[in-house]
């Protein structure tokens, strides 16, 4: 009798999560094709069509692995600290995902529409979003007086922007040739124009 070369899955939906989550690690959310996730998970491709529409479907969901991946890298760095070091481990934890990650980043972002960025499952374990980590402290460093009540409404959007804009930056445009140690040069001198700012 001949091996089967797929098996019936019990938890088909997260397997082909999983297995799309390693296609864009691997090449970004272009990678990420229902065809090679079946594969992966070691079913037929029709399987996937249970749980997935289509290829936008399987990429939205990987989206949501993919921030809660960073949600919870965040989570790591800047647990247990004070409202400005906080800060400051959320700018170093998300260009360091970025960078170390950068298929995985580009698929979490993959998007034109800021609601796709958010939902339980872009949450890292404490059930936060890292959008929703950065809103926290920012209102940490109100709380402690180091960021004036009036200039806190939208500075989470100046603060995102100015990280995502470098990390793309590093990652993808002129600035991918920098050395490690420049690379970390640049994000120092971003987070002081950041503080300088708030």
């Amino acid at each position: 009798m001949a091996k089967r070369e797929t098996y019936r899955h019990g938890d088909l939906r997260n397997a082909l999560i999983r297995a799309g989550v390693e296609l864009a690690r691997e090449g970004g959310p272009d990678a990420v094709v229902l065809r090679e996730a079946t594969r992966r998970a070691g079913v037929v491709p029709n399987a996937a069509y249970r749980h997935f529409a289509d290829r936008r479907a399987l990429l939205a969901a990987v989206r949501q692995a993919a921030l809660a991946e960073l949600a919870a890298e965040l989570e790591r760095g800047a647990a247990e600290l004070d409202a400005r070091a906080r800060l400051r481990a959320l700018v170093v934890g998300y260009l360091g995902f970025a960078q170390d990650q950068p298929g995985l980043f580009r698929a979490a972002f993959s998007t034109s529409d800021v609601a796709d960025t958010g939902g339980e499952a872009a949450a890292g374990p404490a059930g936060v979003t890292a959008f929703d980590l950065l809103g926290a402290t920012l209102d940490g460093l109100v709380e402690s007086g180091d960021l004036p009540p009036e200039r806190r409404p939208g500075a989470e959007y100046v603060v995102w922007s100015a990280v995502h804009g470098l990390s793309v930056l590093l990652i993808d445009g002129p600035l991918r040739g920098l050395l490690p140690v420049e690379a970390q040069e640049a994000g120092e001198r971003l987070l002081d124009s950041i503080e300088r700012g708030l």
